[in-house]
């Protein structure tokens, strides 16, 4: 109980400073829209809004830090920065909802500000005051006031009686000077903190950026195949074609090309597993053809170490997902798969990314964690399909490692978020939120 009474000292100074602030916002409002109103015919009307529009948000930055001793913690300031010549700028300005809200705040905190202001501080002066009533009432007595004041005032029993019932009503105050404050600092940060437009604007800047890391990516993505085909399957081909070149001339001088025949073949044999890798690291057939949860069993039927699988999802597996997977799915499958198939399926560009999560996620784990029991979770949530994959290893993974740093690359591009959790000793926890509106 006193933690709550103390915690009411802060709601009480927002309240208590609320009239002062209400009344320099309100006079700062009439006397800013009369002065920009009456230069705006002229050169200098430009010059004055953005002035005004500078002291406007000063005041409300003062208000977001004043609504933050109530909330817990200062309203963010929802303005997009604005650049160029004082015309751009005020056209900046003017076309920002926020620049408006600061405006419209002043006006109403000073109504707001003083009611309750007012309200708040007659309950808490009146409790306070009946609590040390035995300290100042004998100074100040009336023989003619009303009963039952007269007995409480005028005689030491109702001086101490006041105290008791102060104490007693010192709760009851505290919650309604905590909730009058709660409301005004809400309408505030309703009012002040960052609106619609901030958020598209930091969105369109963020997807920009994504799609400047997409290019960047898709570009060392098509240099790599270049390269591997160069030196893999290329080499190797190019070795088999001469190993048969080398063949051919043997049969014509009735000379033994069996093997080098054999030579090929394994040439030829290796080269076709390396295209296939190549394959399978850009699009693994099995999304294709079995969908997400096919292609997830496959990767934790070939982990080295135990995975689990949990889900419960709309997708292309309904109910839920749960099983032990280990040794080759080509091979025996152990474990157990519970669900039911249903035909629809996510977007391709869902599949593949949440496939690559889980793929990086058990092959990490596998190689630096030395891991030796691994879960996987895929759950859909409305429109966001939910991927984590945490693993029992030593932990330490670095999040802006070059692997992962793809991953969150391939998630951004989806307009999702990828964050990792790894401290020192584990366990490791790869998170992925994919949007998939239907």
């Amino acid at each position: 109980m006193m933690g709550k009474i103390m915690g009411s000292v802060r709601p009480l100074a927002y309240l208590a400073t609320g009239p002062v602030a209400g009344v320099i916002g309100f006079v700062w409002s009439i006397a800013a829209t009369v002065v920009v109103t009456l230069l705006a015919v002229t050169q200098l009307g430009g010059p004055a809004f953005l002035g005004a529009a500078w002291v406007t948000r000063g005041l409300a930055a003062v208000e977001r830090r004043r609504a933050g001793w109530v909330l817990g913690a200062p309203v963010a300031a929802p303005y997009v920065p604005v650049t160029g010549g004082w015309r751009p700028r005020v056209g900046g300005v003017a076309a920002q909802p926020a620049t408006w809200r600061d405006l419209a705040w002043l006006v109403v905190l000073f109504p707001l500000g003083l009611a309750c202001g007012v309200a708040g501080l007659v309950v808490a002066i009146v409790d306070l005051g009946s609590i040390v009533a035995p300290l100042w009432a004998w100074a100040v007595p009336n023989p003619h006031a009303p009963w039952p004041m007269k007995p409480l005032m005028t005689t030491v029993p109702g001086r101490f009686g006041l105290t008791v019932l102060g104490l007693a009503l010192l709760p009851v105050a505290a919650w309604f000077v905590r909730t009058l404050a709660t409301g005004l600092a809400r309408l505030a940060a309703a009012l002040l903190a960052p609106g619609e437009h901030r958020r598209l604007v930091e969105r369109a800047a963020r997807l920009a950026e994504t799609r400047r890391r997409v290019v960047d990516a898709q570009a060392a993505e098509l240099r790599r195949i270049e390269r591997d085909l160069h030196d893999g399957a290329q080499a190797r081909i190019v070795a088999a074609g001469m190993t048969l070149a080398l063949a051919a001339r043997k049969l014509r001088t009735d000379g033994d090309a069996a093997p080098d025949v054999a030579l090929a073949r394994r040439q030829l044999d290796d080269a076709l597993a390396e295209l296939r890798r190549l394959v399978r690291g850009i699009h693994p057939p099995i999304l294709t053809d079995r969908g997400l949860h096919a292609a997830l069993a496959a990767l934790a039927g070939d982990s080295p170490f135990p995975v689990s699988l949990t889900g419960s999802l709309t997708g292309s597996l309904t109910g839920s997902l749960t099983g032990s997977l280990t040794g080759s799915l080509g091979g025996s499958l152990g474990g157990s798969l519970t669900g039911s198939l249903s035909d629809e399926r996510y977007p391709a560009a869902v599949e593949s990314a949440a496939y690559f999560v889980v793929a990086e996620g058990l092959t990490n784990a596998a190689k630096h964690a030395s891991a030796s029991t691994g879960a996987v979770d895929i759950r859909r949530t409305g429109d966001t399909v939910h991927v984590t994959v945490t693993d029992d290893g030593r932990g330490g993974a670095d999040p802006n490692g070059a692997g992962i740093d793809g991953l969150r690359r391939r998630v951004e591009a989806l307009d999702g978020t990828l964050t990792l959790s790894s401290p020192p000793g584990g366990p490791t926890v790869l998170h992925a939120e994919l949007p998939c509106a239907s």
